[in-house]
């Protein structure tokens, strides 16, 4: 049995809460159970150096975790004087993953930027901050529509991310702390609402684990995906 008592194919409870943020131009409270991040989707109307005069828009991602957002108290990483390995990995992931999702010509050269701080991690940390701000980003889209910054939402698809990992044996999705840390293997998937498949990140923490059972865990995560998707979109029709 799973510590929470959920079946192996059970979300922890999940709520999407748009408009959090008074300042930001779209915003989003994701809870996965105890874990709670806030998204927040910041507008400029300059792009990178890389891409003037390219016609093309961008979107990119920070990621941080408050002191106590752990058990533990950690230190602010811009008092360490740079970002952890894992910082960079998970924002990089998190731009990558609404990239996906967006037409960057019909953005033109207007960059918005998603910052993701993680109030309360408790196992998923990465995927609620991809659920989240992909609600955050589309409402900064709905505010450029508005004032006629942009003539259409760039957005083709919706993307949502999820986990899965093999606890006791057995193959489950959505992992708190407490399975993630005992899990044989766990495996982050981020998929577009209709399917498509963005990335996916999985690890053996014992044994290798089987195709067979790679395959168990995506369907699991699709099960995942599917119920998101539609939290993302009655969280945008609200």
């Amino acid at each position: 049995m799973r510590p929470s008592g959920r079946a192996t194919d059970a979300l922890r409870a999940i709520r999407l809460e748009p408009g959090y943020s008074k300042y930001a131009e779209g915003s989003c409270l994701a809870r996965f159970g105890d874990t709670a991040v806030l998204c927040t989707a910041s507008v400029d109307d300059r792009v990178p150096p890389f891409l003037r005069n390219s016609g093309l828009g961008w979107v990119t991602a920070e990621y941080g975790m408050l002191p106590r957002s752990t058990h533990s108290r950690t230190d602010r990483e811009a008092s360490r004087g740079r970002q952890t390995g894992r910082t960079q990995e998970i924002q990089r992931l998190i731009g990558r993953a609404l990239r996906a999702v967006v037409d960057r010509k019909a953005m033109g050269e207007i960059q918005i930027k998603i910052d993701c701080d993680v109030l309360q991690a408790d196992g998923g940390t990465r995927t609620a901050a991809i659920t989240g701000s992909y609600v955050a980003l589309a409402l900064a889209y709905r505010h450029l529509l508005e004032i006629k910054a942009i003539k259409t939402i760039p957005l083709i698809d919706s993307v949502a991310a999820v986990s899965c990992g093999l606890h006791q044996g057995a193959a489950v999705l959505d992992l708190d702390y407490l399975e993630d840390s005992a899990a044989q293997a766990d495996a982050n998937f981020v998929l577009t609402g209709s399917g498509g498949i963005v990335e996916v990140q999985a690890t053996a923490e014992d044994r290798p684990f089987t195709s067979a059972q790679l395959d168990e865990l995506l369907a699991l995560a699709r099960t995942g995906i599917a119920e998101l998707t539609q939290l993302q979109k009655a969280a945008l029709a609200g």
